[in-house]
């Protein structure tokens, strides 16, 4: 058994219905002729005190607080004392036995009561072919204490199912922006560093035999890495502001793209027209792009062209891109960066289809709705 300690609301609450019931009887009592005379003596008011004072328990230990300031309570009315409200304090513990256990468990302990009851006044009735109205009402008490105590349990769950919702939704939607930004950060990162790479190792090759091309090398490192600062920048500042909006490149950043690649020694011949795009669309286009010729320098052997397309239709917009490499990438095998382009294109409704061409080399297609953008 778990001992709850009682808060000041039970206590309030233990004192404010031992008030009632003693202030109650007392004046039933004064009000009745045949008690009139002596009025509520102390030894009774202790009695009704002591029907009300379990209740300081109910919490803990419910089913004996009923037992407890049910015996008190009609062990007073069977004494033929002055009558009153003593039947508050097994109510208000029938009533937190159904909010705490169930409807099951306060309907049986209710019940055991009213056949006590019936049993007691069907003894003590001068009457035995006339239905006592005591009976129904009591029944009708349990029924109604039980019923309230259920409505409250029910309304608690429903206000803790809610808030175990909304505590669900705010998790789900910080693990949405922490993958947003994963992918953004590996973009960037993934991106940059695969061009300095390539450019660092051009440097280092020539920087001895042609300082021209070592000298243009380091120059192409250090726009490299200016734009990866600045879109990580613009990335971590997310994080630190909170702020749900990511940094948002677009299509019309395409030629920055096409000047680092041709830097790393790649080609690339765009093709179509995208045209103005939703801005999630338009990211997502951007991103999957960048990640594709980060792909064809990390991954692609003997590459040094690649061909994007871009097919603008009604409802959507399909990018294919291709190179002419002859290795199968390392990214077929399901790589950081195709997951993330996977994972943009479903975000907006769309899909991805990687890997190798019977002509040779590797070709990546995807498909964004437009109406993902919305």
């Amino acid at each position: 058994m778990r001992i709850v300690r009682p808060t000041v609301g039970d206590i309030v609450l233990t004192v404010a219905v031992a008030v009632v019931v003693v202030a109650g009887t007392a004046g039933a009592a004064h009000w009745h002729t045949a008690a009139a005379a002596r009025g509520l003596s102390p030894s009774e008011a202790v009695w009704l005190v002591a029907c009300a004072l379990p209740l300081v328990l109910r919490r803990s230990i419910p089913l004996a607080v009923l037992a407890v300031t049910a015996a008190l309570a009609f062990s007073y009315y069977a004494s033929g004392l002055p009558g009153g409200p003593a039947i508050v304090a097994p109510t208000v513990a029938l009533i937190t036995l159904a909010y705490l256990r169930g409807p099951v468990v306060a309907g049986i302990a209710g019940g055991v009561l009213a056949v006590a009851v019936i049993i007691e006044v069907l003894l003590k009735g001068d009457d035995a072919g006339t239905l006592d109205p005591r009976l129904l009402g009591f029944v009708l008490w349990v029924m109604v204490a039980v019923s309230f105590g259920t409505v409250g349990r029910l309304r608690q769950a429903n206000l803790r199912s809610a808030e175990e919702r909304v505590a669900e939704a705010d998790r789900l939607h910080a693990e949405e922006q922490r993958l947003r930004i994963a992918r953004e950060v590996h973009d960037v990162v993934a991106h940059s560093l695969a061009m300095i790479n390539v450019q660092a190792g051009v440097a280092a090759h020539v920087a001895d035999r042609r300082p021209d091309e070592a000298k243009a090398a380091l120059l192409a490192i250090k726009d490299a890495s200016r734009a990866a600062l600045t879109d990580l920048r613009a990335t971590l500042g997310v994080l630190r502001s909170g702020d749900e909006r990511t940094p948002t490149p677009g299509l019309g950043r395409l030629p920055d793209l096409v000047a680092t690649a041709a830097g790393a020694g790649i080609t690339v011949v765009t093709e179509g027209d995208a045209g103005p795009l939703p801005a999630p669309v338009d990211v997502a286009a951007y991103r999957i792009l960048q990640e594709c010729l980060t792909n064809v320098v990390r991954h692609a052997s003997s590459a040094d062209t690649v061909t994007v397309r871009l097919d603008r239709t009604e409802d959507g917009l399909e990018i294919t891109v291709s190179d002419n490499g002859r290795a199968v990438r390392q990214e077929t095998n399901g790589g950081n960066g195709l997951r993330g382009m996977v994972e943009r294109a479903h975000a907006l409704g769309g899909d991805v289809a990687a890997g190798p061409v019977p002509s040779g080399g590797f070709q990546v297609r995807a498909r964004l709705p437009l109406g993902g953008g919305r």
